[in-house]
């Protein structure tokens, strides 16, 4: 079978509901790459934030922050910063409306206040803790992402921003990207070092962070635990993660046969 490119996101897909690798998955990983196929991570996490999942699976290229760095076999292909002007602004008006923020970069990432309950609950959700306090973190350091904390629907004003695009992930908190950033952008990054064509792509994923990448991919697949809306343009649905599903989805589709089965 040609060699193709696999991507996979990490919460809800690799990891299982505890936040662990499900056995099948990590055999099935071993599997794919025996087979002469490339493994990739595409998430919405920053880097330092799945830095041991990469070195437990051996995995060394990724698209993180939803597209905006990128990263082939350990070497930075593509960066894509929010702009710092706008952060500003971002940060003058969340003041106001009392929604607190987090700023990333690659490496570590800052709060612009603490102690916040919103923070605290949906950090916790992803096993971080609370992070330090540093609101003028965003003029020190390159942000790929900025993570804005407001109940469902209390996003809609920062929209203003037209520079901006806002992904939610947790019912207290909103990424904030910027416009046209995605993990499909990414993707077409790291696949232009491969040379692979798009149908070479085979993409797995579980939330709305994963709409362009799934529908980008030559083959998306939603997991069985996935959002409604993946499912509904998703090529493929395997099981969910807790029931082999990775390793289900790629024994049907065939990637690692010399011939696919139908689905």
């Amino acid at each position: 079978m040609k060699e193709k490119v696999v991507f996979f996101d990490i919460d809800g897909t690799l990891l299982d509901h505890d936040k662990k690798v499900p056995a099948s998955t990590r055999q099935t990983l071993d599997d794919l790459r025996e087979a002469g196929h490339h493994v990739a991570i595409a998430t919405g996490r920053a880097p330092f934030m799945f830095k041991d999942l990469r070195e437990e699976l051996g995995i060394y290229s990724f698209v993180s922050f939803n597209g905006q760095y990128v990263v082939f076999e350990g070497e930075v292909i593509y960066k894509n910063p929010l702009k710092t002007e706008t952060l500003e602004k971002v940060l003058e008006f969340s003041e106001e409306t009392k929604h607190p923020l987090v700023f990333m970069n690659h490496e570590t990432m800052m709060a612009s206040e603490s102690n916040h309950p919103y923070i605290e609950e949906s950090m916790g959700s992803l096993k971080f803790p609370h992070p330090e306090v540093n609101p003028s973190f965003f003029n020190e350091a390159e942000i790929y992402q900025t993570l804005l904390f407001c109940k469902t629907g209390e996003e809609e004003p920062y929209k203003k921003y037209k520079d901006l695009n806002f992904i939610r992930w947790h019912e207290l908190a909103t990424d904030i990207l910027p416009t046209g950033g995605s993990k499909a952008e990414g993707i077409k990054k790291l696949v232009e070092r491969l040379k692979f064509d798009r149908e070479d792509i085979y993409a797995f994923g579980d939330e709305l962070n994963d709409l362009e990448m799934i529908k980008y991919a030559g083959t998306g697949v939603a997991m069985g635990n996935a959002n409604p809306k993946l499912k509904e343009i998703a090529d493929y649905i395997t099981r969910p993660v807790d029931d082999n599903g990775i390793q289900y989805a790629v024994q049907q589709l065939g990637l690692l046969s010399s011939k696919a089965e139908k689905i």
